[in-house]
């Protein structure tokens, strides 16, 4: 999901050259957003990645620099499409880890591009240090 969304934001090195250009919208609380964060050099602590609690295996990558953003879907028929070619895998996460290898990116993800307003940053002038 990170590789295919940082591909089609332009994004090639998004931990060293292009750390600063890359803002990621995660949808899901689960592990999918400890790959994100893994595969992005993304986090809530660095203000890079922000949470939207839609419960969805989804993410958004914004190029801060160019202004273009995907949004990544997990396609939900991807499971079934995964039991299908491995159906004499009992255990259903090996079976879909052996499966999501070699199926294609279309076949696994959704990719939409997507407008993000992004809020200005706000000057904290005229406030005194004391």
């Amino acid at each position: 999901m990170s590789l295919l969304g940082l591909r089609h934001i332009g994004i090639s090195d998004p931990k060293g050259g292009d750390r600063k250009k890359i803002l990621v919208f995660v949808e899901m609380d689960r592990c999918a957003t400890d790959a994100v964060q893994s595969v992005t050099g993304c986090s809530l602590g660095k203000r890079t990645m922000k949470f939207m609690d839609f419960g969805k295996m989804a993410a958004t990558f914004v190029n801060l620099g160019t202004g273009r953003a995907v949004r990544v879907l997990a396609r939900e028929e991807s499971r079934r499409k995964a039991k299908e070619r491995f159906p004499h895998i009992k255990n259903k996460y090996a079976g879909q880890l052996k499966a999501y290898g070699i199926m294609s990116d279309e076949d696994l993800f959704e990719v939409m591009p997507v407008e993000v307003q992004l809020r200005p940053r706000t000057c904290r002038e005229g406030r005194s240090a004391g």
